[in-house]
């Protein structure tokens, strides 16, 4: 689950981890009445304008912007809520901005130079270890750095049966160039992020960037915080935090019915029983000639309900041709499945898109019986290569 900028940085900040301060607005007067506070509790005369959207390169797009004093505050507010803001995240349609977060200025003048940091923490699945990785090219996008200069960014492996060790916090904070009082805020900085990271059982934390201020004070500028989604059961105020707004319309509705659903650009809805086995079923669906309209799991105890709620799921999207479902019979006996088709077909009433329905496993032989002596426009198969040309004659059929 994404969250926004500001929800990441009250996190960050509960496990003690400093960052930029900031209030958020809704509306440019709330904008100025923040900025005020921030004035008296910071001493910030500028303030930056932050668009709140679950997608990186805001300031690429307009959706991050300085002002200088509180007339620009206002202006330049106004500007970015209910701006629809592009960014190469986005997609072109972009996302509309209903929420701004007013920030403190970290960027003053002092005793040293201010300096961008990169540091995330995420899972390295090849490995099954957490790691750090980070690199001196902050502020830039890190897979530009990856490409163009690769040996700029760092991992740091964590051991899980001893955790980070402060050896590990002080190579970070010396690969990073830092030394004296940066030196010892970046390696306490380390430390509590890597504590905030496992503590709410999160997926990724990216800070980009990660600030060393003119007076040698280490603290997250931004924050992009994904918080693992099995384990919001332990967190519901961490759950509480999901903004649906920011999510597809149709994939907030299959979480609903507990279905996992991504929508994707094809012609061919499937719906599928088991991860590996939906994926197996794209490449089925690309190999007949079509194209994947979604990846829609309904998991090992598929009954009618979770049927017709596939069906309704799929059927939003006008850009389907034909429906394949794909059930192995493992878990849930076939005729079962076939018999769930059915019922709800005819609950839903006339579906405008022929459906090609292949079950195999358990009483698969009965299910192919029921489908085909239902009288409904269904077609059955037993094996993939039927299921395939299937496809391929419906599609072209169309």
């Amino acid at each position: 689950m994404n969250i926004h900028e500001y929800q990441g940085k009250a996190i960050l900040k509960s496990f003690g981890v400093r960052v930029q301060e900031g209030i958020v607005a809704d509306t440019a007067e709330q904008a100025v009445d923040a900025a005020k506070k921030l004035k008296v509790d910071y001493n910030s005369d500028w303030v930056v304008i932050k668009a709140q959207i679950h997608a990186g390169g805001r300031g690429k797009g307009g959706g991050v912007k300085l002002a200088k004093n509180l007339e620009e505050v206002k202006e330049k507010a106004g500007q970015i809520i209910g701006m629809q803001l592009v960014t190469p995240q986005t997609g072109p349609e972009g996302k509309l901005v209903s929420k701004i977060l007013v920030a403190q200025d970290v960027y003053y003048p002092g005793e040293s130079e201010t300096k961008e940091f990169y540091i995330s923490v995420l899972l390295d699945r090849s490995r099954g270890r957490n790691i750090i990785m980070y690199s001196t090219e902050g502020g830039m996008d890190i897979e530009e750095v990856a490409e163009h200069t690769p040996h700029l960014i760092f991992k740091e492996e964590i051991d899980p049966k001893v955790g980070l060790q402060g050896f590990q916090a002080r190579k970070i904070a010396f690969n990073l160039g830092l030394s004296g009082d940066a030196f010892k805020d970046m390696t306490k900085f380390i430390a509590a992020l890597y504590k905030a990271y496992e503590g709410t059982d999160s997926s990724m934390f990216e800070i980009n960037p990660v600030l060393k201020t003119s007076d040698n004070k280490i603290l997250a500028v931004d924050a992009k915080v994904n918080l693992d989604d099995n384990g919001l059961f332990r967190h519901p105020d961490y759950a509480a935090m999901r903004d649906t707004s920011e999510e597809d319309p149709t994939e907030v509705e299959a979480s609903k019915s507990n279905l996992n659903y991504v929508k994707l650009d094809g012609n061919v809805g499937c719906m599928v029983n088991g991860a590996g086995l939906a994926m197996a079923t794209m490449d089925i669906i690309k190999l007949a000639g079509g194209e994947p309209a979604n990846f829609l799991d309904v998991g090992g105890t598929a009954n009618a309900e979770t049927v017709k709620a596939g069906f309704n799921i799929i059927l939003s999207d006008p850009n389907v041709k034909a429906i394949l479902i794909n059930i192995f019979g493992g878990i849930v006996r076939c005729d079962r499945v076939a018999q769930g088709v059915i019922d709800a077909y005819k609950e839903i009433g006339n579906i405008p898109v022929p459906i090609i329905v292949r079950l195999q496993g358990t009483n698969a032989v009965e299910a192919k019986k029921l489908i085909d002596e239902s009288g409904l426009k269904v077609y059955s198969a037993i094996l993939l290569k039927e299921a395939a040309a299937l496809v391929t004659k419906v599609l072209e059929e169309k």
